[in-house]
């Protein structure tokens, strides 16, 4: 954090904070399209994230200010059950909303929110205010709760309070991410495995496109409603509760009751994907870096040529790294239609990176991307104020 969060607190509240928490963002490394047909997932926490400074104060109100918003708002403590229009604010106006429906005694507070997340880039900065809001009451008003029902408490907020239909994966990495490790998550179930993910002499390359994802919510419906059509024609032959129930060779032995070629073509994405994610595990703990390099680009190819679910600028950033030489892996990752492409890229060639991919990605799309470096990191955490 390139700020002074104490100084910008007490400069907005002329006090001095009471307590510092930081949460990450997140990055799903690879397993993408496949949570809602019961296959895993692997995200991981990254080292962008959330800043949240709080104090409390004595007329029991709850101000919410942010050093990345000019947007500020001030909720009575009686009206924390409707939402304030639009505003950024509705996501720990929520969390808390719903901690006190819990029967948590929550008293006033101060908000100073900072975070250096790429604003709708598909890295979560929701999720990553969310479980910033929840951690930071549950630690200072010690109110009991362990990190899954933090997640719950935060994917109620998203799909009651805010009312988008998201799955759990965001929520759950923000919050049970270890510093160079992954979470292989079962979404349904949530039974989860970490993995080592020595990244070695590499880091981290997230790439932003910049280009809004309007299409991603149409079409991640209408991918839904294909994938079911595949289910229906596999279960006149076999039983099934999920496409990720087959793997490859098991597909391999009953697609020939799908013959529509695009909803073959989903199907075929899904169950490899989640083969890919299994891969991938026994790569990372092999530390064959390599190997989960390959997978990635693999992963990328399925979801351009497959799932159709790329789009040019994240093609046209995949493909400038399959020519890269410093750069072992590439894909895309969340729902596509812009957001962020991910690449494994050896340490020392950030800036050569930066300079050679944003010269091509202007040429193929006419504006700029924005590139971030990370690392793994870990979920929430109080920091010392």
């Amino acid at each position: 954090m390139n700020i002074n969060l104490e100084e910008k607190f007490e400069a907005q509240y002329h006090k001095k904070a009471a307590a510092i928490y930081f949460t990450p963002g997140r990055v799903n490394l690879i397993g993408e399209h496949i949570d809602y047909n019961g296959g895993l997932v692997m995200p991981c926490a990254i080292t962008l994230g959330t800043w949240l400074a709080i104090a409390p104060n004595n007329d029991n109100k709850f101000r919410f200010k942010s050093l990345n918003f000019e947007m500020e708002t001030t909720v009575e403590s009686n009206v924390l059950n409707e939402k304030d229009g639009s505003h950024w604010a509705n996501y720990p106006i929520g969390v808390i909303n719903e901690m006190i429906k819990d029967g948590r005694e929550i008293t006033g507070l101060d908000f100073l929110f900072y975070g250096n997340i790429p604003i709708g880039s598909g890295l979560s900065s929701s999720a990553s205010i969310e479980i910033a809001t929840a951690y930071a009451l549950n630690s200072y008003f010690n109110l009991g709760y362990d990190r899954l029902d933090l997640v719950k408490i935060a994917k109620r907020v998203e799909n009651d309070f805010i009312g988008l239909n998201s799955g759990i994966m965001d929520q759950f990495a923000v919050a049970f991410g270890e510093k160079n490790k992954a979470i292989v998550l079962d979404c349904e179930t949530l039974k989860y495995k970490m993995v080592d993910i020595d990244l070695g002499n590499y880091v981290l390359a997230i790439i932003n496109t910049n280009k809004p994802r309007e299409l991603a919510d149409s079409k991640y419906n209408e991918r839904v409603a294909e994938c079911q059509t595949a289910l229906k024609l596999l279960n006149e032959e076999i039983t099934l509760h999920y496409l990720c129930e087959l793997n490859a060779e098991k597909f391999a032995l009953h697609s020939h009751l799908i013959t529509d070629e695009t909803i073959l073509n989903r199907a075929t994405h899904v169950v490899k994907e989640n083969d890919r994610v299994h891969l991938a595990a026994k790569a990372l703990n092999g530390g064959n870096l390599e190997e989960f390099g390959r997978l990635m680009y693999a992963s990328h190819e399925s979801l351009r040529t497959l799932y159709e679910v790329s789009g040019k600028e994240l093609d046209a950033i995949v493909d400038f790294c399959t020519g890269y030489d410093h750069i072992i892996g590439a894909r895309m990752t969340g729902a596509g239609f812009g957001g962020c492409a991910i690449a494994l890229l050896e340490k020392g060639y950030e800036e050569d990176f930066a300079k050679h991919l944003t010269d091509y990605y202007v040429a193929k799309i006419g504006y700029p991307a924005a590139i971030y470096i990370s690392e793994i990191g870990n979920g929430p955490i109080k920091l010392s104020v």
